[in-house]
């Protein structure tokens, strides 16, 4: 039997902390801390009450996260990777026959978007959320801009139209005012058309 198997079978107590095979995963806790954020706000990531929602003690949050600020660091992470990483994965590997810029497009304008308005709202109060949103922006520009490359675009006018589409996806995103699913394709579709003229 391995250690980890013989510490999991039992109650243990490390560190003032007991360890059980039901204890919540620091991905639990990141999980629930998207969601709160964006359904109540930056404000509303604190270890008590994110502890009382989960029906545990602190000590569970305090396992896995050093303090607070480690915990938004993650969370930050963790948006990143909901938010751009995931979405450009799904892309690629998209079908071959199916345009890549139509299907990103696709995509984040079906999206609920409370989540990125919960991190563009933390990013006006927090240095490092400001960080995190700046990174995400560069990280999802520089995407749509080599999509529009591909498309044969010289490099200065895919600059320049992933800036545009990007602004879009920023004005919808903030607009909290979904589009009725025909309307939505027909901009995604003209979207789509201005970027690859």
């Amino acid at each position: 039997m391995e250690i980890g198997d013989a510490l999991a079978s039992v109650n243990t107590v490390v560190y003032g902390y007991t360890v059980m095979t039901d204890q919540l995963s620091a991905q639990d806790w990141l999980e629930l801390g998207l969601k709160t954020l964006a359904t109540r706000g930056f404000q509303a990531l604190k270890a008590e009450p994110l502890a009382k929602a989960m029906g545990v003690s602190r000590g569970s949050f305090y396992w896995h996260f050093a303090d607070i600020g480690a915990f938004h660091a993650a969370i930050l992470q963790a948006w990143r990777e909901v938010a751009a990483e995931a979405i450009i994965a799904q892309v690629e590997a998209a079908s071959a026959g199916d345009d890549p810029l139509t299907v990103l497009l696709q995509r984040v304008f079906s999206e609920k978007l409370a989540l990125e308005r919960a991190v563009r709202n933390w990013a006006a109060f927090d240095a490092a959320a400001r960080n995190a949103v700046q990174a995400i922006d560069r990280r999802r520009l520089d995407y749509v801009e080599s999509l529009i490359r591909g498309r044969g675009i010289a490099p200065d006018v895919a600059q320049a139209r992933a800036q545009i589409l990007y602004w879009a996806f920023l004005g919808y995103a903030l607009s909290d005012k979904p589009l009725p699913k025909a309307q939505r394709e027909a901009a995604v579709a003209e979207l789509v058309r201005i970027a690859t003229l």
